[in-house]
């Protein structure tokens, strides 16, 4: 069925749900684990890095703090994962990534926004759904306050 899955990570409670969803139909299909964090870098971002200098390069650090973490808790669930940081738009990135690897399939959390929000920002996996060749699974809490990451994950596959 699945041969490579790409899990793109944030590190929100959303993303992490969608690392175990992702990992337990790895782990079904015996696939490949491949590990995606994308620094977005916004206008905000861009405007920040103008009035102080360095803030991409902070921003950068704290993905890749977000990707050590996701690695680790693949590791703990028993995967050989492999891991990238890449910085630009996350739709893009993640549709380019998917390519590289030959993924059979995307895997990614869904943040609930108002529709002012999704219009100012834009939806990720409506984007993904243009650009992808394989298939995608958007990965979705019904209630996130009631998702415990700590019990959920370790173990849970």
């Amino acid at each position: 069925m699945y041969k490579n899955v790409l899990l793109a990570y944030d590190g929100s409670v959303e993303g992490q749900f969608a690392l175990r969803e992702g990992a337990r139909l790895a782990r079904l299909c015996e696939a490949n684990v491949f590990l995606l964090a994308v620094v977005n870098v916004s206008t905000g971002l861009v405007m920040a890095e103008g009035a102080m200098p360095g803030a991409v390069e902070y921003e950068r650090g704290v993905y890749e703090d977000v990707l050590e973490e996701g690695l680790r808790r693949l590791r703990q669930m028993g995967f050989s994962p492999t891991g990238c940081l890449e910085t630009g738009d996350p739709a893009h990135q993640i549709a380019a990534m998917a390519e590289e690897i030959g993924a059979d399939l995307v895997v990614v959390g869904h943040r609930h926004q108002s529709k002012l929000a999704r219009w100012w920002h834009g939806s990720v996996g409506a984007n993904l759904l243009e650009r992808l060749q394989c298939s995608l699974l958007i990965a979705q809490l019904d209630d996130p306050d009631e998702y415990s990451i700590k019990d959920s994950l370790v173990g849970s596959i």
